[in-house]
């Protein structure tokens, strides 16, 4: 054979073989800019950073280095979904949207693709149900696990019962604030409490006419489900009106730095549920300084090392490296397809001695995920901003949601979606 007839056969061949990518890609789908960047912008750092330190301390997961593939949405749908299909080519092992919209539209596409979905703390509550929503994950906890918890504290802080109580649910009018509704009006039957519903418009500068009802009908309790310059409007508004902070709950995406700092000593005691916990009183932000930040390496300048959103963005990683991890052994290979991380994510377990192995012992609620339990355990803790300090610190143990209530929601909500897609049930 010439020369100029084995290049040529080479070439070909590069056409009729699947692409083997060199590298594991994690795609980062983050949001910089736009009216919610500066929360998108720590949990984007966090994201990135663990990466890198995979890269830099461990040389990567199982000896294959990753990449991150950063695309822009400013938390717009379209563009994330834009973000998704310019991104998937690139050998994408797993999606992290960040975004309640984003993920309901890639459901059915990163479904029909082979590429599985992680919207931790978000999305669509029901794909907890993996019988049906194969490719899609939520654990360790859900909307509905968060709005269950909430009641569940604010019954225990008037001495076991809501009967006769009010609650407001103070929501970003989008899918992402819409979510819980349906969970807390079947808690609101089970424990006689009247429910208020306020929505905000985006982004959610302009808040005066709910917090003008609230003065008057004067809940007893307040939920939020705010995100962005929302969270901290509603907070001052709440100063404003003397409304009393411990009896004010945000869930996770409302409980961050961010939220709390602009109103000042007026968001002492203020409250919201955490999947993890606050600070950087753990080994692994030593070494994320050491190997990573130190060196010039970090996605941003340093500044958000420890806050809750880049806790937040490097726990999303780390769900992300064990699951691949956990696909890597499952299947005996380091360069992992789409599809064997799937299955790393669907036979996860986060226990106490992993949390410890990289250097994050107690940070979260351990769990195990399976075929039919995509969702994890459901628990989260409540956190309390101590505005002197400057600080948050968690006020409970972690609890877990009523499933009496929850369970039969999401078998509803998964049989539908089911039903209007043709999917037959698994894990038989």
């Amino acid at each position: 054979m010439t020369y100029r007839k084995m290049i040529l056969s080479a070439i070909a061949g590069m056409f009729l073989v699947s692409p083997v990518f060199a590298e594991l890609v994690f795609p980062s789908l983050s949001y910089r800019t736009g009216p919610y960047g500066p929360n998108g912008i720590p949990f984007a750092d966090g994201y990135e950073d663990y990466f890198t330190l995979v890269n830099q301390r461990d040389g990567g997961i199982g000896g294959e280095k990753v990449r991150v593939v950063k695309c822009e949405t400013a938390y717009n749908t379209e563009k994330g979904v834009e973000c998704y299909e310019s991104t998937k080519g690139e050998g994408a092992l797993l999606y992290q949207p960040l975004s309640t919209g984003i993920t309901y539209q890639l459901i059915p596409k990163a479904s029909a693709d082979n590429i599985p979905v992680l919207s931790s703390g978000y999305g669509r509550t029901s794909a907890k149900n993996g019988k049906i929503f194969k490719w899609i994950f939520n654990f360790p906890g859900t909307y509905w696990d968060a709005a269950s918890i909430a009641t569940k504290h604010a019954m225990e802080m008037s001495g076991g019962s809501l009967d006769g109580k009010k609650i407001a649910l103070v929501y970003h009018n989008s899918g992402y604030g819409k979510e819980p509704i349906r969970t807390l009006e079947e808690l609101s039957k089970k424990h006689k409490f009247e429910l208020m519903l306020l929505p905000v418009d985006h982004p959610g500068q302009e808040q005066k006419s709910q917090w003008l009802q609230i003065r008057r009908e004067r809940p007893d309790y307040i939920f939020m489900w705010g995100w962005g310059v929302m969270n901290s409007v509603a907070i001052q508004e709440a100063a404003n009106i003397r409304f009393p902070m411990e009896n004010f709950i945000g869930v996770w995406w409302s409980g961050s730095e961010n939220d709390v700092i602009p109103a000042g000593d007026a968001a002492h005691g203020y409250k919201s549920l955490a999947m993890h916990a606050p600070g950087d009183d753990f080994p692994v932000y030593d070494d994320m300084r050491k190997f990573v930040i130190d060196k010039g390496l970090g996605a941003g300048d340093g500044s958000n090392v420890g806050t809750v959103l880049y806790s937040r963005g490097m726990y999303a990683a780390i769900l992300a490296v064990e699951g691949a991890k956990s696909a890597q052994a499952i299947h005996g290979v380091s360069k992992i397809t789409p599809t064997m991380m799937r299955d790393g994510l669907e036979a996860l377990e986060i226990t106490e001695e992993k949390l410890a192995s990289v250097g994050l012992a107690g940070f979260a609620p351990t769990f195990k995920a399976s075929c039919e339990n995509h969702g994890g355990v459901g628990a989260a803790a409540i956190q309390q901003w101590d505005a002197k300090k400057g600080t948050w610190s968690f006020i409970t143990d972690y609890m877990t949601s009523d499933k009496s209530v929850i369970q039969p929601l999401i078998d509803a909500d998964s049989a539908q979606f089911a039903a209007e897609n043709n999917i037959k049930e698994r894990c038989n």
